[in-house]
């Protein structure tokens, strides 16, 4: 009980934060994020209930990703590949 409520104020700013980048986000990628859902990566994605907090706060489908603690490493390796195909002229 007392670890629930040491961490009630951050998970409140982190729902915030969501919301308000939620109504900052542009149509386009606003429909994808309608479609697909909001997906969690990273240590804070283990954080137990926090899908479900954002998922009543957002009425949108939050998924926790496969292996959040890795996740955001893993993205970032693709992106890196991916970057470094495209060709360039310098």
């Amino acid at each position: 009980m007392e670890i629930r409520e040491s961490l009630s104020e951050p998970v409140s700013q982190i729902v915030e934060a969501v919301k308000m980048t939620l109504e900052r986000t542009p149509p386009e990628l606003a429909a994808d994020i309608l479609d697909r859902g909001i997906m969690l990566s990273g240590g804070g994605a283990l954080l137990h209930g926090l899908d479900e907090r954002l998922r009543l706060e957002t009425n949108l489908p939050v998924h926790v990703s496969e292996d959040p603690l890795t996740a955001v490493v893993r993205g970032r390796e693709k992106f890196l590949k991916t970057w470094a195909a495209i060709p360039r002229s310098y």
